[in-house]
């Protein structure tokens, strides 16, 4: 069945939902589509969920630097198990209110996979969506890294949604995500390891505060190791081997 409406948005995250609600309130015929439950990356896969396993990391953090302060940090520890729970209490409702948002302000809401069938128009299932003007808003995806056995490489979304922590992670690259990652991995008390092929991590940063955070990341026990390039993943049965030169 072919629909006409004066805007369709690919996807609907924070950009793709601001759009459509902007547009909506403007007047326009708007339908919005995702082949992911209705959240996007921030609310579902990033940023806010993230936020929740960070903060508990900070938490820790703190008790276990005011131990012997007026604070006894004899138990301080992160429950994985259990944080996985609580964070899913802020993402779980997300796709069911996005929904329902789309809903009041009169915005069609479609469910499937967006295929380019002109140049505006898109299939999602057995419907075809004509728009005035089509937006895409999918996000990203991880980059191809290039070396062998990277089907064995966890993403950050995969990360997000451990049921249980590894108690040896290695990380590939040394960004924010990792450091940030690397610290509430090395919180819940796993061990921790960061290759970065450059000769210096999070370049992109301030290079004093930068030379503290590494420098705090390796008290804290996370092996920080630049000029390393990964070339090999190998799996042998529920283990992961990394070759680095």
């Amino acid at each position: 069945m072919s629909r006409k409406f004066d805007l369709v948005v690919i996807g609907t995250g924070s950009a793709a939902a601001t759009v459509a609600h902007e547009c909506r309130s403007a007047g326009w015929e708007v339908a919005i589509v995702d082949s992911r439950p209705f959240g996007g990356t921030c609310a579902l896969r990033g940023c806010d969920p993230k936020k929740v396993l960070v903060g508990a990391a900070e938490v820790v953090d703190w008790v276990r630097r005011m131990n012997g302060r007026g604070v006894r940090a004899d138990d301080a520890r992160i429950d994985w198990a259990e944080l996985m729970r609580f964070k899913r209490s802020f993402t779980d409702p997300v796709p069911k209110s996005q929904e329902q948002s789309f809903a009041k302000a009169g915005i069609v809401a479609f469910h499937g996979r967006a295929h380019f069938v002109d140049s505006t128009a898109v299939e999602v299932g057995a419907d075809v969506l004509e728009g005035r003007h089509i937006v895409i808003a999918t996000g990203a995806m991880p980059r191809k890294l290039g070396i062998r056995g990277e089907q064995h490489v966890t993403t950050s979304d995969k990360f997000l949604e451990l049921e249980e922590l590894p108690r040896r992670i290695v990380f590939i690259g040394g960004g924010y995500i990792s450091f940030e990652f690397a610290h509430i991995a090395a919180r819940a008390s796993a061990e921790v390891t960061i290759l970065h092929r450059g000769q210096r991590p999070l370049e992109g940063f301030d290079p004093d505060l930068v030379d503290q955070l590494v420098g705090r990341t390796k008290r804290l026990g996370v092996k920080v190791e630049v000029g390393t390039g990964v070339e090999v993943v190998e799996k042998s049965g529920d283990k992961l081997s990394v070759h680095a030169s």
